[in-house]
């Protein structure tokens, strides 16, 4: 039997992991964290075949100038003489074109409608009850030129056979009727989803314990042995792993433990914050997204999880209560009788998303090493594509036809 070691215990990690083991390999999973403290946990829970536009698209760099300059914006970058982030910020602007969005919006939306397709038929598999919930999500504008643009995002949606709606204020009145708004209007992503992230992790990982993937936490890797053109082992301390082929999915970990195989990868960890409160009467019950503020709020489990930021940085620990404020005194200003309080830091989550500077994920198998294969890259979607991801990863470590073309998301690009 052929034996695969992933490294990485994520949403993208242990999709791969499940669909590996039903094609019928032997897999080992190993993460240097307890799993559960990574950002496929914290994340909004939300399905988005609505997002085709990637983050390096026109505007974004001349916003986010505007942005650094407020310490509780939606976007932040930490100035420094990081190398990373110089290279980084070159090939972002780079990419921040019409013609680059224009691209990429067929591969992101294929990605996304194979992962919505893959979310719904494992929720229909024994143990697999994580809340997904179709119906759509709002995405929430208060200024004429948001609702312009969310309107020709709208526009472009159904050119590309996504269903989507132009809301005014009263339509979305109209759809929670116990929820206050101020508003001018939102555009409906129906084609979007949410889901429950927790109770999803949970049910991978007692499935994949259950048949016969090996999951090892508390394991960092910190040196990789290759030969020529194949890594022989792996090394976590004293320990050794061997297998037949070696697949890295530890987001925005990932440039450094590549970095161990000689292998580059472009990305930035851009940090957001969450976190959750109760919310008995139920009234939000669709998820919003709040377009000026860029906050994403999501009813989970009779409580309403709050989330946000962009905060490009080196990956650390420190939790800047700025960025929590700023989400906190957004929500009042759309749902005048939502008001979350600031809560304490230790009921703040936080984790980074592994940023590349297209906008686009890494799916592929290297093409420097041949028993390679690496997945990492999807930014602030990583749950949302994570199932189509992890079929993907099985079928190039099988060496079979893959559902999606992965030109776009090849390693080197």
């Amino acid at each position: 039997m052929s034996k695969v070691l992933i490294i990485g215990g994520g949403i993208v990690g242990l999709t791969s992991a499940y669909y590996l083991q039903k094609k019928g390999y032997e897999v080992t999973v190993i993460d240097k964290g307890n799993i559960t403290d990574n950002c496929s946990f914290g994340n909004a829970g939300m399905i988005v075949p609505s997002h085709f536009v990637p983050l390096a698209a026109p505007g974004m760099i001349k916003q986010g100038i505007r942005w650094m300059f407020n310490s509780k914006s939606p976007f932040y970058v930490r100035p420094s003489l990081n190398a990373n982030l110089v290279n980084w910020g070159l090939k972002f602007m780079k990419h921040a074109t019409a013609k680059h969005v224009s691209q990429s919006a067929e591969p992101l939306r294929d990605l996304s409608l194979l992962s919505k397709k893959l979310y719904e038929d494992l929720a229909k598999e024994p143990g697999f009850n994580f809340e997904i919930t179709n119906n759509g999500i709002l995405a929430f504008y208060k200024t004429e030129k948001a609702g312009e643009e969310e309107a020709h995002l709208a526009a472009r949606a159904i050119e590309l056979g996504l269903d989507m709606a132009v809301l005014s204020a009263d339509e979305c009145r109209a759809l929670q009727p116990d929820l206050k708004l101020d508003v001018l209007g939102a555009v409906h992503y129906r084609c979007d989803a949410h889901l429950y992230p927790t109770k999803l992790m949970n049910a991978l990982l007692k499935y994949l314990t259950a048949n016969g993937v090996r999951i090892e936490r508390g394991k960092e890797v910190d040196q990789i042995k290759v030969v020529g053109k194949r890594i022989m082992k792996v090394f976590t301390g004293m320990q050794a792993w061997e297998a037949d082929q070696y697949v890295i999915a530890t987001g925005s970990w990932s440039p450094a433990v590549a970095k161990m195989a000689d292998i580059n990868i472009s990305l930035m960890p851009g940090k957001g914050y969450s976190f959750m409160e109760a919310e008995p009467q139920n009234r939000l019950t669709i998820p919003a997204l709040l377009c000026e503020a860029r906050v994403a709020i999501t009813p989970m489990n009779g409580q309403i999880r709050y989330g946000g930021t962009m905060e490009l940085d080196k990956i650390n620990n420190r939790i800047n209560m700025q960025r929590v404020k700023g989400i906190v005194e957004s929500v009042p200003a759309y749902f005048p009788d939502l008001k979350p309080a600031l809560p304490a830091e230790k009921d703040i989550w936080y984790g980074f998303r592994p940023s590349s500077p297209d906008g686009l994920p890494y799916i592929g198998r290297s093409e420097k090493i041949d028993n390679l294969i690496i997945a990492t890259g999807h930014g602030m979607m990583g749950l949302s594509l994570g199932p189509a991801t992890g079929l993907l990863v099985s079928q190039v470590v099988a060496g079979t036809a893959t559902d999606l073309k992965l030109e776009p998301f090849k390693v080197v690009r």
